[in-house]
């Protein structure tokens, strides 16, 4: 069973990834360079996945393998300081 907050964090990383399908679809590589506002809407629903997964427990990590956790939040770090 998950904790409340990991399940908090975990509805957190679905809603912001699913808002981020919802924005490019149908966007080109082009249409993602010229509109600032879409690229800045995408990388901040990045930042946010990035952030709630790296407040998530390793228990609750363990439960949920098919998430690659160091690979989401070192994305989160290189979007937010890079």
């Amino acid at each position: 069973m998950l904790p409340d907050a990991d399940r908090v964090r975990l509805q957190y990383m679905l809603d912001a990834a699913l808002e981020v399908m919802e924005f490019a679809q149908g966007c080109t590589r082009e249409s993602l360079h010229s509109s600032k506002l879409l690229s800045r809407a995408i990388v901040r629903d990045l930042e946010v996945i990035g952030e709630a997964a790296s407040r998530v427990s390793a228990e609750s990590r363990a439960l949920v393998p098919g998430i690659p956790w160091a690979a989401v939040v070192a994305m989160r770090n290189r979007l937010i300081h890079g």
